[in-house]
C-alpha cells in the first residue's frame, strides 16, 4: 500500500534521538508532516508540542489510533521499543524504529507476527547504510567486481563520557538489553552483515569492561560472525577507547580484491589493478534514512532493513552475548 504525500508522522519518544529525527523531516517538509508527538514525560511533551505544533499524547496507544497519523517513528528506550511496535502495527501505522527492534528472540517473533499480520511497513533505523561510501561500496561487492567475499571488518569505537548520574536506562541491563554492544555495537553489526551479502549462522565474542565500570554491561566488545554464504565478520567497538589513528571504518576482502573506507574515502584495490579512490562529501545519514522510508511510503519499494534484517542483526548480537557467557561460539537462533 502507497501513500499520499505529504506523509503524516506520529513521533513516540520525545527524548534525545528525537532530534535527528525531527531534522530529517524539517528536511522535507512538503514530502513529510509530524502532526502527533507522545512521551512519558510532561516537560518534554510540552517542549516537543510547542517546537512542532503538532498534537501531544502522554500514552503512545493514543497515539497510534490517531487518524491523522500515517506513520509512526519510534524514538524510545530500547525496552520499550517491541510493545510500540505491536500497538502501531494493529492499528495499521507504519513504522521507523530506532535500533534496537527489540531486546529477545520471544520479543522479534511478537514483532514479526504483529508486523506481518497487519501487513505494514517496517524500516530499521540502521543509518550508517546511509553513508555514501557504504552504498558505494555495497554497489561494486554486489557487481561481482571482488568475487566471493572471504571477509569483512567493522570498527566504530569512541571516548565516551557518560556521567553515571545522568546515563540513565543505558546503564541498566534490563533496560538497554545489556551495554555498549547493543548500543553502539549494533551499527558495525548491521554494517557487518549488510557487507557480507550473507545471514549469521554463529558468533564468537569477548565482551570488556575496561572503563565505565559503574555500568551493567559491558563498555567494549570484539565479535566474530559466521554467515551462511562463507564470510567470516570481524568487529570491535567501545565506549572505552577512541580506535587507533588509520584504523579502517569498514573493509572487504574477496577473492579479486578489496576495499575499505574511513566512512568517506573508499579505496578499491582489484588484483592487479591499480588503487581506485572514490571521495564522498559527509552526509547527515539521519536525514537521508528519513527521506528514504517516505519514499519507501510513498512508492511500495522495500525498505534496506526491514524487520527480516534487524531481527537477524538482533540474532548476532543475542549469539554474541551467549558466547560471552560460555567462552565457545552460539548459534544465531533463526526467527
Amino acid at each position: 500500500m502507497t501513500l499520499t504525500l505529504p506523509v503524516r508522522i506520529g513521533i513516540i519518544g520525545g527524548g534525545g534521538i528525537a532530534n535527528a529525527h525531527l531534522k530529517g523531516y524539517g528536511a522535507i517538509p512538503d514530502r513529510a508532516r509530524v502532526t502527533a508527538i507522545a512521551d512519558a514525560s510532561p516537560e518534554t511533551l510540552a517542549a516537543r508540542t510547542e517546537e512542532t505544533g503538532a498534537r501531544g499524547y502522554a500514552d503512545f496507544h493514543e497515539l497510534v489510533q490517531d487518524p491523522e497519523v500515517d506513520a509512526v517513528d519510534i524514538c524510545l528506550p530500547h525496552h520499550l521499543h517491541k510493545a510500540a511496535i505491536v500497538a502501531a502495527a494493529e492499528a495499521g501505522k507504519h513504522i521507523l524504529c530506532e535500533k534496537p527492534l527489540c531486546l529477545t528472540a520471544e520479543e522479534a517473533a511478537e514483532v514479526r507476527a504483529a508486523v506481518t499480520t497487519a501487513g505494514v511497513t517496517l524500516m530499521c533505523a540502521h543509518n550508517q547504510l546511509f553513508l555514501p561510501a557504504v552504498a558505494k561500496a555495497k554497489e561494486i561487492i554486489d557487481s561481482g567486481q571482488l568475487g566471493e567475499v572471504y571477509e569483512v571488518r567493522t570498527t566504530d569505537s569512541f571516548y565516551n563520557d557518560f556521567d553515571p548520574a545522568n546515563m540513565g536506562w543505558r546503564a541498566h541491563t534490563a533496560t538497554s538489553g545489556g551495554g555498549e554492544y547493543i548500543d553502539t555495537g549494533y551499527h558495525p553489526t548491521y554494517l557487518l552483515m549488510h557487507l557480507s551479502g550473507g545471514r549469521p549462522v554463529s558468533a564468537f565474542a569477548m565482551m570488556s569492561t575496561h572503563r565505565l565500570k559503574f555500568m551493567e554491561g559491558e563498555d567494549s566488545a570484539q565479535v566474530l560472525v559466521r554467515f551462511d554464504n562463507g564470510s567470516v565478520g570481524q568487529l570491535v567497538t567501545s565506549w572505552a577507547y577512541e580506535a587507533a589513528p588509520g584504523t579502517d571504518r569498514f573493509s572487504v576482502v574477496g577473492e579479486k580484491g578489496s576495499l575499505s573506507s574511513d566512512g568517506t574515502t573508499l579505496r578499491v584495490k582489484l588484483r592487479g589493478g591499480e588503487e581506485q579512490v572514490f571521495e564522498h562529501e559527509p552526509v547527515d545519514t539521519f536525514v537521508a534514512e528519513i527521506a528514504d522510508f517516505v519514499t519507501c511510503l510513498e512508492t511500495g519499494r522495500r525498505p534496506l532493513n526491514t524487520e527480516d534484517e534487524g531481527i537477524a542483526v538482533l540474532g548476532i548480537i543475542l549469539a554474541a552475548y551467549e558466547s560471552s557467557r560460555t567462552g565457545s561460539a552460539a548459534d544465531v537462533i533463526s526467527v
